[in-house]
């Protein structure tokens, strides 16, 4: 079977991915930038990957005509410009223009549970979607789910980042909102176990697992499988935008998508009757045990996909390859050179920079500059890594996005998506001499840019100095 798999760098598609390549199906993964894919991950001949933005209407040819099944798991509510609702209906639209002119039997919809008369943005979004997808040429299958519990997803590090940070939590009354959580393993099953099941063809199922609780309840049971005791007080009275602030200090989500999750949260998602469980087999998994399995993926460092790495700032939608040649021109520059006693023990250290690793020198200073940030509405240093020991282009680090990063060529490149009055980036190279040179690079925008980078000198001899020394020794 051909499957086409759109949003192949994103959370859902990262996951679905291997199972369908296991099933031996020839999988088109379609991205937006080819540089965030990394295919040598798979060496797998039956997977190939098709550059197409959605938005543009001339990149819709390159999706090829002969394919049986595609995947629709393109979302925009993490975006920081422009309307999402807008953004998601122009892609869905085009999406179904091109779809229609190809041989396509079904089309795969991830949606969210609409089960109540007054929705928020996000949720009418995500209706309006399966409206404009549905089609007189192929088959619809949307899958309707709610909170999503598995290593990287955003709601799982929402919950961790709140119950591992606060003791005490003064909470506003969405707490109290039920909600039928399900674990990305059993979604997984659903979105492969559709494929070409003509029993779900033009039609829509909620999917959930088996437990039905409120916000507060899946906050005190992560806390309890945590060996954690905390306490959450609900106070009647607390804003979207004062709960949306709580939400952007305390986690590592942006204040944008922490926005549409409490207008969402306020809704109560529980599945209609799951009929799609008994008729694919599907044993659904406890909300206890799904936190269960999400930790042991993050002890093993398996983890396949996270949340973070969807791009924040407007700037990288241009391409990673638009930041990969590091401007000369007009910039400030530090470059620092150092011998290399061990050349494979400092590229373990280059390739597990960041997150729980620090940055191997002032890592107190890294994180005042992260707190910064966020108090200006930044991405802050809580984001991490998504692997500890793996690292790709595409991927978020701390402060920074993965450009570039090739570890047979002994280069890792940074780009800043930091709030500056300027772009920025940090680069480690090991030269065949075996010298790492360790070169920050920033383009000053105006007096301001000038006067930040003057500013940050004393910090920058300090840091870089240390950090190095650090790596090369």
């Amino acid at each position: 079977m051909k499957i086409l798999l759109t949003g192949a760098t994103g959370y859902i598609a990262k996951r679905i991915l291997p199972v369908l390549l296991e099933k031996g199906h020839e999988v088109v993964c379609c991205v937006r930038d080819s540089n965030r894919f990394d295919q040598s991950r798979f060496q797998n001949d039956r997977l190939s990957v098709v550059e197409v933005d959605f938005l543009m209407t001339d990149e819709l040819c390159r999706i090829p005509a002969d394919i049986d099944v595609a995947f629709y798991l393109i979302h925009s509510m993490a975006t920081m410009m422009g309307s999402f609702e807008e953004m998601e209906a122009i892609s869905a639209g085009n999406f179904k223009k091109r779809l229609e002119q190809t041989r396509v039997k079904q089309v795969v919809y991830l949606s969210g549970i609409v089960n109540e008369k007054e929705l928020s943005k996000h949720l009418s979004s995500r209706k309006n979607v399966e409206n404009i997808l549905a089609s007189e040429v192929y088959a619809l299958t949307t899958l309707r789910a709610g909170i999503i519990v598995g290593s990287g997803s955003a709601s799982f590090e929402i919950i961790r980042d709140l119950v591992e940070k606060l003791p005490v939590m003064i909470a506003p009354r969405w707490l109290l909102t039920k909600c039928q959580p399900i674990a990305i393993r059993n979604v997984v099953e659903y979105l492969s176990g559709v494929m070409l099941k003509t029993e779900t063809f033009n039609r829509s199922f909620d999917i959930g697992g088996p437990d039905i609780l409120t916000y507060r309840d899946m906050l005190l049971r992560f806390a309890h499988i945590r060996g954690l005791r905390r306490w959450i007080g609900i106070v009647p009275i607390m804003t979207p935008k004062l709960s949306s602030y709580w939400l952007f200090f305390v986690t590592s989500i942006s204040y944008s998508l922490a926005s549409h999750l409490v207008n969402s949260m306020k809704v109560e998602v529980v599945c209609k009757d799951n009929e799609l469980e008994k008729m694919l087999g599907v044993v659904p998994i406890t909300y206890n045990r799904s936190i269960e399995l999400a930790f042991d993926k993050i002890e093993q460092h398996q983890v396949l996909s996270s949340w973070k790495d969807a791009l924040s700032m407007h700037d990288l939608e241009k391409g990673l390859s638009h930041f990969v040649e590091v401007p000369v021109y007009g910039c400030y520059k530090d470059i620092k050179k150092r011998k290399v006693k061990d050349v494979e023990k400092a590229m373990e250290k280059i390739w597990s920079i960041g997150g729980e690793n620090g940055w191997y020198y002032a890592d107190l200073l890294w994180n005042i500059r992260g707190f910064m940030d966020r108090l200006v509405g930044g991405v802050g240093i809580r984001r991490g890594r998504t692997s500890q020991g793996e690292i790709s282009a595409g991927d978020a680090l701390d402060l920074w996005r993965v450009v570039y990063a090739d570890k047979q060529k002994k280069r890792l490149l940074l780009y800043a998506e930091m709030r500056l009055p300027g772009e920025a980036w940090l680069e480690f190279r090991i030269d065949h001499d075996n010298i790492l040179r360790q070169t920050a690079t920033f383009r000053p925008m105006g007096i301001w840019g000038r006067l930040y980078w003057l500013s940050m000198l004393p910090f920058h001899v300090l840091i870089f100095n240390g950090m190095i020394r650090n790596i090369a020794d």
